[in-house]
């Protein structure tokens, strides 16, 4: 998992440094290209300054050539006293159509850049530009290239998220279903010893209590083999039903360890998996019992608010630090010093994905305990 999340933190990086070297050599160019379209405006000055101080055919067809030959950069000439006397390569059907265009494009050139001032008989004029279509769209073009870059890596992330969860799904459906048929074999076997055992007359208390494990293991061996294929929903009081599992595990746990539940009603229906919804709350307690070290107390709180259905799991043990909360439904995450750290992560798919609802942490505090919490809709 660690390896999956570095991979996406290098693939930001790099996209990070993409857009990075981006902008910059956008803006550089964006910088000469201003500085070009300056000295452009510079020689229309001197051209406007001609025809307006010289008579000399030559000099005027020169000139001419200089003002013709700008057909991208917008300017507007104005008088000393601002008075618009004349624009040049500004769009003529928004001028049509608005009346006070040429004075709003006045209004952002001056903002873009400081006026040109030159003399001729008639007294002064200040030349105010603008930005050619060009030089806009570069210094826009590296935005647009991060929004894309921005999709982009959204897409490969779902991708990759959606990859890695389809993989995990067929991880835990092979896993679960071997481990179901590797348990078939020998529950048959003993199944088969403890007939034997039947007919001869053996200890009956002892076969009694070997039945009711091989019950159980045969319950288990069921719970695995449901993973991976859509349960049968029916629904079930949830009182009762949580009631047998704390019987279950009280008769499990430790003689200093007391397990109660707790219900306002006799009776809550939900829809659940009974052998899948067991496995959660079994888990979810033999968790509770390993962090009390022999000694403190378990309790089942069953709250029905209509729309929902909430199981409370708290327990007095030693808690979980803050900065493991975040990993402790990630398979292969664990404190114990034995164990695969399978049982919460499979505990939350069996609520979310089968049952509809959330499994998550409700709170913790180390040195006092933990409460996990099941939110089944109705």
């Amino acid at each position: 998992m660690r390896q999956y999340l570095n991979w996406k933190t290098y693939l930001i990086i790099i996209a990070m440094c993409i857009v990075g070297a981006s902008l910059y050599y956008t803006n550089q160019l964006a910088a000469k290209l201003a500085e070009e379209e300056r000295k452009n405006i510079g020689q229309l000055v001197e051209a406007l300054k001609v025809l307006n101080t010289t008579e000399d055919p030559i000099a005027l067809q020169l000139a001419g050539m200089v003002i013709d030959q700008n057909k991208t950069i917008p300017l507007i000439l104005t008088d000393e006293k601002g008075t618009i006397v004349s624009s040049i390569n500004l769009d003529t059907n928004e001028i049509k159509r608005n009346a006070v265009y040429i004075k709003q494009m006045l209004l952002k050139f001056k903002d873009l850049h400081s006026p040109i001032v030159f003399e001729h008989s008639a007294g002064k004029q200040h030349v105010y530009y603008g930005e050619s279509y060009l030089l806009t769209q570069l210094r826009y073009y590296p935005y647009i290239q991060l929004t894309i870059i921005i999709l982009f890596l959204t897409i490969v992330l779902i991708a990759l998220t959606s990859a890695h969860r389809s993989l995990q799904n067929q991880v835990w459906v092979g896993l679960s279903k071997e481990t179901a048929h590797q348990l078939g074999t020998p529950l048959s076997s003993i199944e088969g010893w403890l007939e034997l055992l039947k007919d001869s007359h053996a200890n009956q208390e002892t076969v009694n209590e070997m039945q009711k494990d091989l019950d159980r293991l045969k319950l288990v061996a069921d719970r695995f083999s449901k993973v991976g294929s859509a349960p049968q929903l029916e629904e079930e009081n949830l009182v009762l039903r949580m009631q047998n599992m704390v019987d279950y595990m009280q008769k499990r746990a430790p003689s200093k360890v007391v397990i109660n539940l707790q219900s306002q009603m006799q009776e809550v229906l939900v829809n659940i998996s009974g052998p899948l919804f067991d496995w959660v709350i079994e888990n979810l307690m033999r968790n509770a019992l390993d962090a009390m070290d022999g000694k403190g107390s378990i309790s089942v709180t069953i709250n029905d608010q209509k729309q929902y259905v909430y199981v409370d799991i708290a327990d007095t043990g030693k808690g979980i630090p803050k900065h493991q909360l975040k990993k402790v439904f990630q398979p292969g995450f664990t404190t114990k010093k034995r164990g695969w750290g399978l049982g919460l992560s499979l505990s939350k798919r069996i609520v979310e994905k089968y049952h509809h609802g959330s499994l998550v942490v409700k709170q913790s505090e180390v040195g006092k305990g933990t409460t996990f919490r099941i939110i089944l809709r109705r």
